[in-house]
């Protein structure tokens, strides 16, 4: 009787759970896999007017894959996506580390909290407002550093219309918005660390630096590899909306990317089939790219799944 009894708690339990899962399960049904339909496209000499069923077949299937491989602009995107996403990582992930780590050392509560309010309420901010605070900054006729640069005799600098400059720049503008907001959860992991370590460091006299290499990052290696194995899945996106924002044709050679290029060829240029194949293309990629890290990072124990 007693476990006929556990066995309905059980059951009432779990149907308790299915019922809350049920929105997640819905979402993503209607917004990640449902869309996946339209992987079709790819294949089909896609017409608007006859939808993805009754559009025709390409011929070979491969048809707009081997297209994009053969455009001479092919290398160029792919150099630009990969050089601007890694660029990204590193830098986000190692100010956002580095801030967490300083928030932690600091003692002072309010200004530990005043230092962590300030540096991620950027995240909030949308990428036109920060777009409006480079060109105040950053512009060449107008912005507070060139004009500075102009009242002392000096040559003014292209920043956002110079290749160099305007790399470093889409480093800079995403640091600052969204390194704050990635400290958070470094700051969490840190909270987790046993104190008791850092008091046997100091006893055995670790210098403060010491006990961060020895204590800290240590303890939060499994943090940070997850992190890492999250963000190389995004390694082909480079950040579209930052980019389509902020560049222009004169860095194009610099900053245009796989995602602005499917934006002009797919909406401006009609070209949806090809779009979508490469589109496709920097999925499957990606995905390669989160099971090989995660399956490396097998070896130190620290992976995803």
């Amino acid at each position: 009787m007693k476990d006929l009894v556990e066995r309905k708690r059980i059951k009432s339990h779990q149907i308790q759970l299915l019922l809350l899962a049920v929105p997640g399960i819905l979402f993503f049904a209607a917004f990640s896999y449902f869309p996946m339909y339209g992987i079709l496209i790819a294949f089909k000499n896609f017409q608007i007017k006859k939808g993805i069923l009754k559009s025709p077949w390409a011929d070979p299937w491969y048809k707009y894959f081997k297209q994009f491989f053969e455009n001479p602009y092919c290398k160029q995107l792919l150099t630009n996506t990969v050089v601007i996403s890694v660029g990204k990582i590193v830098f986000n992930m190692f100010f956002s580390l580095s801030l967490a780590i300083v928030l932690s050392e600091l003692k002072v509560k309010w200004l530990k909290k005043s230092v962590q309010t300030i540096t991620y309420l950027p995240h909030f901010l949308s990428w036109v407002i920060v777009y409006g605070i480079i060109y105040a900054l950053f512009s060449e006729s107008s912005g507070l550093i060139n004009v500075a640069l102009r009242s002392a005799g000096k040559p003014t600098i292209p920043f956002l219309t110079s290749d160099g400059s305007f790399r470093m720049l889409l480093y800079f503008s995403d640091v600052w918005k969204e390194a704050g907001w990635g400290a958070i959860i470094y700051l969490a992991a840190i909270a987790g660390i046993d104190p008791g370590l850092y008091e046997a460091a100091a006893v055995d006299g670790a210098s403060r630096w010491q006990r961060i290499w020895r204590v800290t990052l240590p303890s939060i290696r499994p943090t940070i590899i997850v992190m890492l194995i999250l963000k190389l899945g995004t390694v082909m996106n480079a950040g579209f909306d930052q980019i389509y924002i902020l560049y222009n044709s004169q860095v194009y050679a610099s900053s245009d990317i796989i995602d602005t290029w499917v934006y002009r060829i797919g909406l401006e240029q009609l070209n949806y089939s090809l779009a979508t194949a490469v589109g496709l293309f920097k999925s499957v990629i990606s995905t390669i790219l989160v099971l090989s890290v995660n399956k490396i990072a097998r070896k130190w124990e620290e992976s995803l799944w």
